[in-house]
């Protein structure tokens, strides 16, 4: 038999690594350092409490085994639908209660422990708290079913107890580290409050097509729909100003910029508006550096001085590639970014108007390609 070739064992190499070797939870070490911690601080302080509560003492914490399995998910992936507090909380007290129920009605411990292991996973699904340590919890539940699982109250005490306590420490861990969780798919709205969807998010694929895709893909993601269409838009902006990222903020800013001083009274800010037809109007500080920027709207806010109704810019530099300002200009409040020199003073204005002016004059091969121009 000849052997394969190298490129050929490279390629079968390349193929199956990915699945054999897994990318590690977390976008850097730091974020797995991070989930080690809270899951070393999570079952410490879940395990001396329930001694304490429970009477064992500090010496003997009630930990059930699946908790662990539950920390990886609390504190490794907290945005995974699989993590969340329904899930964790309902998937472990309610795969515990079919465990019992299974051992009670199944003479035999093995034909038991798959059933409850299966019918966990019905039930958890069906009620939308599919949880992997469940499957865990239901079989020591059946295992267990003489000695220490031999009544239901094995649901709330251990398990409920140690769930609810893990996830408390999960929820304040995550707030002082600054993680979203429970994890909430930022509301994609328009600036006005419609029942539209940003502009980025309807030019991209729409939920229809995510949801098509899935289904074709055939695999189960654990990902929510919701946070991959906002991925999605991400990656397609970041491709845009890859790959027609050659013009720069600098090349189609406004340079001759009207402005105002922060200690200029509002009527006469409100008069150079109106007389001058401006939307936007930088407002400067004595030396020259950029305070903030007044808008239309932002003439009926109460103050004195330009500086007290200035709202806070989007400030850029001039060599920050324009496809940066599509997700900003199109999808919030701002309609204009200012750009600023490394001592922050000010340089020059995009408005929503320049983009457009951009696309319209421009193909996306020269958009990408200013030699031509």
């Amino acid at each position: 038999m000849s052997e394969a070739p190298k490129d050929d064992v490279r390629l079968i190499w390349s193929r199956y690594y990915s699945a054999f070797i897994p990318a590690p939870a977390g976008p850097g070490l730091l974020d797995r350092l991070k989930a080690a911690s809270g899951a070393i601080g999570g079952i410490a302080i879940t395990g001396l409490l329930c001694g304490l509560m429970l009477g064992n003492g500090l010496a003997h914490p009630l930990l059930v085994a699946p908790m662990g399995a539950s920390a990886v998910l609390l504190f490794a992936v907290p945005a995974s639908p699989l993590a969340q507090p329904w899930p964790v909380l309902g998937g472990n007290v309610i795969s515990a209660l079919v465990g019992i129920f299974v051992a009670k009605a199944v003479p035999d411990p093995t034909i038991a422990a798959a059933l409850a292991v299966g019918a966990a996973i019905a039930i958890m699904s069906l009620l939308r708290c599919l949880h992997p340590p469940g499957g865990a919890v239901a079989l020591s539940a059946a295992l267990g079913a003489k000695t220490v699982a031999s009544s239901y109250m094995f649901a709330l005490v251990p398990v409920g107890v140690n769930t609810l306590l893990l996830l408390v420490v999960a929820i304040l861990f995550h707030r002082v580290t600054g993680q979203n969780y429970p994890h909430v798919t930022p509301k994609s709205v328009t600036p006005h409050d419609t029942a539209d969807p940003p502009p980025l998010l309807r030019a991209g694929p729409s939920h229809q097509d995510i949801t098509d895709a899935l289904h074709d893909f055939g695999d189960t993601l654990d990902v929510d729909e919701r946070d991959l269409h906002a991925l999605l838009a991400d990656v397609e902006l970041r491709a845009a100003a890859r790959m027609k990222g050659a013009i720069r903020c600098g090349d189609i800013m406004s340079r001759d910029v009207i402005h105002v001083a922060a200690h200029a009274p509002i009527p006469q800010v409100r008069d150079l508006m109106q007389d001058r037809g401006l939307l936007s109007l930088p407002v400067l500080s004595d030396s020259g550096r950029i305070e903030g920027v007044i808008g239309a709207l932002d003439l009926a806010r109460p103050g004195a001085q330009a500086a007290d109704i200035a709202h806070r810019p989007l400030l850029v530099h001039g060599d920050t590639p324009v496809a940066r300002l599509i997700a900003p200009l199109s999808s919030g409040p701002r309609r204009e970014a200012i750009v600023i020199d490394a001592d922050h003073r000010l340089q020059g204005l995009i408005t929503q108007t320049d983009l457009l002016a951009l696309l319209l004059l421009h193909s996306p091969d020269q958009i990408g390609d200013t030699s031509s121009r």
